[in-house]
């Protein structure tokens, strides 16, 4: 796979890397991505990941974009508003680099159509902020062997986690957590959107050149009012409906 002159400009930085080079943005150049969720976390994953060169971003999300998403949401500026996420996110995204190809998909991602949503790709990007949704795209991850990067933020912390195999992200949260939070209830500062999102396009990247070492079975921890992060292991659960599951 060749490059234009115009592609060995534009990802002149990332070619000089010692763990990326030619073969790594030719792995990033071949890739099909797919973004469940364009809102907080996945509108700048989005931008990160085509900016670095991903061949196809497959854009996953039904809501259209509000005036409250601009806080956090900076794929999107007021012309967008009522436009559907899916949509609007395709046309920014191609703006910025026209050597990816997006596919935007306006519906929503359930248990009975996640593994349809999802096939062909190499790698899912989940950000999206309901449990049950995250639960339909493990589920499919696991299913059709497709590596799982999923994030999550709230107030003023965020989280990061690579799922591939054991331990998956049930593992993690085994069930729908009786208190569970949304940011709409909560808040969330604007800009740890970005810092987590950053952080899921950097575990994207590396999967998928095969750079350094992913999150595999670990989860990071970001709180944003210490400044402080935390690294922590996740354990396969023996009792996991998706991994621990009789084939």
């Amino acid at each position: 796979m060749s490059f234009s002159p115009e592609e060995v400009d534009r990802y002149a930085r990332q070619l000089v890397l010692r763990e990326l080079g030619g073969p790594g943005q030719q792995k990033l150049k071949a890739a099909a991505v797919a973004l469940v969720g364009v809102g907080g976390l996945g509108a700048p994953a989005a931008l990160y990941l085509a900016a670095a060169g991903v061949g196809s971003l497959r854009l996953i999300d039904a809501d259209t974009v509000a005036l409250s998403n601009l806080q956090r949401q900076v794929l999107y500026t007021l012309d967008d508003i009522g436009v559907a996420k899916a949509a609007a996110a395709a046309n920014a995204l191609a703006a910025l680099n026209p050597h990816v190809a997006v596919e935007p998909i306006a519906r929503a991602l359930t248990p009975a159509n996640a593994a349809e949503l999802l096939a062909g790709c190499d790698l899912v990007v989940d950000g999206t902020d309901d449990f049950a949704t995250r639960f339909a795209v493990n589920a499919a991850c696991h299913a059709l062997n497709i590596p799982l990067v999923s994030g999550a933020i709230g107030r003023w912390t965020g989280q990061v986690g690579v799922f591939s195999g054991k331990p998956c992200y049930r593992c993690l949260v085994p069930d729908i957590p009786p208190d569970a939070e949304i940011c709409a209830v909560v808040g969330v500062v604007g800009a740890l959107a970005g810092v987590i999102g950053a952080l899921m396009a950097v575990e994207a990247i590396k999967l998928i050149a095969g750079a350094g070492e992913p999150l595999a079975g670990r989860l990071l921890i970001y709180d944003a009012l210490p400044a402080q992060t935390r690294t922590v292991k996740i354990a396969p659960d023996p009792a996991c409906p998706v991994c621990s599951a009789p084939v």
